[in-house]
């Protein structure tokens, strides 16, 4: 498999990190987003990816985008060890936490949002700061409190295994502290956290250590 990639791409991140616990080998083929314009938007890459995003998984003669879409097809094609639960109730409430990340949270954040905001829309670096943390703080403090209010809730966001849900979660803490967010609202998030990047699955997905990092 080939992972088209961005060291500092959440979603990429997350992508990584499946791969990584899944114990499956790939290719790490850098995109950079920043440089020579953009090389997500080059032709060759928009041939694999019309959206023009990071990640880009291919396998064999399948090319795929989106990561979430990506995680699912490797859980079902690669399902030992299960990011998903077992039980209906417990699938939708991992879907739900990794939701509130990558579709309500995340996209806010996106760099070509953050982008637009400034050379579309001229608002300056500290508002465009004040964006982002912002819908930090309402995204991870929802996946807070839907942390601490569920006796499902264990080590990791469900249970004792890390799965979707943490997948989502530490890319995203990772950017929030980048952009100086206050966590200190946030027990359940960051211990959890914590406890993934004790793995080495988490570790070896993070951006720095990561051969296009910078």
């Amino acid at each position: 498999m080939q992972l088209y990639s961005y060291f500092r791409s959440s979603a990429a991140y997350r992508v990584r990190i499946a791969l990584n616990l899944k114990g499956l080998s790939y290719e790490y083929l850098g995109v950079h987003l920043l440089k020579n314009g953009g090389e997500q938007l080059s032709d060759s890459y928009r041939e694999l990816n019309p959206a023009a995003l990071v990640p880009t998984l291919v396998d064999g003669d399948v090319a795929l985008g989106q990561s979430m879409a990506i995680i699912e097809y490797l859980d079902e094609t690669h399902p030992d060890p299960a990011l998903l639960p077992a039980d209906p109730v417990g699938r939708a409430r991992v879907r739900a936490i990794a939701q509130t990340i990558a579709c309500d949270t995340h996209p806010l954040n996106n760099l070509r949002v953050l982008k637009y905001l400034k050379r579309e829309l001229k608002i300056d670096d500290a508002a465009k700061d004040a964006w982002y943390r912002h819908w930090v703080d309402l995204g991870l403090g929802a996946v807070e409190s839907l942390l601490a209010n569920s006796p499902a809730t264990g080590k990791f966001c469900h249970g004792d295994t890390p799965g979707l849900a943490d997948l989502c979660l530490v890319p995203q803490v990772y950017n929030a502290r980048r952009l100086e967010c206050d966590l200190s609202a946030m027990p359940n998030v960051v211990r959890i956290d914590a406890a993934c990047r004790e793995l080495q699955a988490f570790d070896l997905a993070a951006p720095d250590k990561q051969p296009d990092s910078e």
